[in-house]
């Protein structure tokens, strides 16, 4: 799994390990601040949970901050296999909280950290992946004689979050990688006769490309 992939969105799993109940909420964070404020949030939506553990990954591939903790449970038991599982998974620029409800069964060490492992493993392999990507904010006005085929051509150049307004014109806002710049502006100036550019408004550093892979689940045993 390359080292540039994030979660697409939070997400959530749970589990049972006898009678205590595990949720492990995993999502992206780019920085240590969006971090500490997905963990406070957690913490807060589970404000009667017996502990909620945290471990974030900032960066990604040699250049990362990590941190755990194990909010309560014995040390080294809940925190740091947490944190095992995410620097194992190849994603960076992600937070992991797992809650867990104690249900009066203690589950000794090698329980807990089999418990919280498993939870974290769950969270990682289930969460939707994105590849983080440098786009530039972008528009394009068109009529709405070709405004259909202008749609296509942005969707095959990888637009993402695009929005339509109409009125006169029809107005498309989107955020384009910006290796697709070039090809993008040809192609519209093909299609419209020289009338047409795409305009290029800001550059954004990060955003977020959804895509499909066949987890190797070997990699987290």
């Amino acid at each position: 799994m390359s080292g540039n992939l994030v979660p697409a969105s939070r997400f959530s799993t749970e589990s049972w390990v006898k009678n205590s109940r595990f949720i492990a909420t995993i999502g992206p964070a780019f920085s240590v601040t969006e971090a500490r404020e997905f963990i406070a949030g957690i913490a807060q939506d589970y404000i009667d949970a017996t502990h909620n553990v945290p471990a974030y990954v900032i960066g990604s591939g040699t250049s990362i901050t990590a941190h755990s903790s194990d909010n309560g449970e014995p040390s080294g038991t809940a925190g740091k296999p947490a944190l095992s599982i995410l620097l194992g998974s190849g994603l960076g620029d992600t937070v992991l909280v797992i809650t867990r409800f104690f249900g009066g069964t203690k589950l000794g060490t090698g329980g807990l950290v089999k418990a919280y492992s498993n939870a974290a493993r769950s969270a990682v392999e289930g969460v939707p992946k994105a590849k983080k990507i440098s786009v530039h904010q972008a528009s394009l006005k068109c009529p709405y004689s070709i405004y259909e085929r202008l749609l296509r051509l942005i969707k095959l150049h990888n637009g993402l979050n695009i929005k339509e307004s109409f009125s006169e014109q029809v107005r498309i806002d989107f955020l384009l990688p910006i290796s697709h710049v070039p090809s993008l502006q040809a192609e519209v100036s093909e299609l419209s006769s020289g009338q047409l550019s795409v305009i290029i408004q800001k550059e954004i550093l990060v955003a977020l490309q959804p895509v499909n892979i066949a987890e190797d689940k070997s990699r987290y045993a």
